[in-house]
């Protein structure tokens, strides 16, 4: 079979901010894909660009949906982005083959309550992993985290998770037997006002993030933790978390928490 990207209808596209937008695109139907992984996404070759330009993206839409939904971010002189923000209905969109990545329930051992440590489109994965019920399966408490700049940005996430009450598949999973949300989405911005303001290490050094969830610290014992947004705020989110004594997973070797390892530029 060819290794060769498939040509995909843009099937809808909504921008949130002058920063960030969403767009779903046909699904193959022999795609498969675990909840949580990523796939190279690119656009058809021009005059300028003569060969196709392709970038890893975490598919934010969970494993049974027939379309595949995206989250990316804008930049203006990117070799891919500044094009594809252009991108309309019916555009084409070239999908990659092979899906990867270490942001899967898998790569993670047992626990109680899962964390998933997001900052702007960082989120994508977890819009994925929140509309699968697996997720529930394995967890009594799954708390999300999604760290902005500016309020507009939170509006992927806010509706997202608010809709999954309606949800067919998991809207009755995102709640206890008692009523309590076993599904909490907290949100933090960095630059306006907000409930919670603060970077997410700040929160976790803090013990902020903990009172307002309304949890212990991180417990090597309990805790498990996801983490995507950009490669500075994934150290420094991972070695805090480390601090606490969870140790790094991965696809062979399941442990305490994982990050995503891929990026959008």
């Amino acid at each position: 079979m060819s290794n060769a990207p498939t040509e995909e209808t843009v099937l809808e596209v909504e921008h949130f901010t002058d920063r960030l937008f969403a767009f779903s695109i046909t699904r193959p139907s022999s795609f498969r894909f675990r909840t949580g992984e990523f796939i190279m996404i690119g656009l058809p070759k021009t005059e300028e660009q003569k060969r196709p330009v392709m970038r890893a993206y975490s598919v934010a839409s969970p494993a049974w949906d027939d379309k595949l939904e995206f989250y990316s971010i804008k930049v203006p002189d990117g070799p891919l982005t500044s094009r594809l923000q252009a991108i309309k209905t019916g555009d084409t969109v070239l999908l990659g083959r092979k899906p990867v990545g270490t942001l899967v329930l898998d790569a993670l051992l047992p626990g109680k309550r899962l964390w998933m440590f997001s900052t702007g489109t960082g989120f994508a994965p977890f819009a994925s992993l929140i509309r699968d019920p697996e997720t529930y399966e394995r967890f009594d408490e799954v708390i999300v985290t999604h760290t902005c700049r500016e309020g507009g940005e939170l509006q992927y996430s806010q509706r997202l998770v608010a809709d999954l009450v309606n949800d067919p598949l998991v809207g009755e999973m995102v709640v206890g037997e008692d009523g309590s949300p076993k599904l909490k989405l907290i949100t933090s911005l960095t630059r306006e006002d907000h409930a919670l303001k603060g970077r997410i290490t700040t929160l976790i050094e803090t013990g902020k993030l903990s009172e307002i969830a309304g949890t212990p610290p991180l417990d090597p014992a309990h805790d498990r933790v996801m983490i995507c947004g950009s490669k500075d705020m994934i150290d420094d989110t991972a070695a805090l978390v480390e601090g606490f004594g969870l140790r790094e997973g991965s696809n062979s070797e399941p442990r305490e928490f994982v990050i995503e390892k891929a990026f959008v530029g």
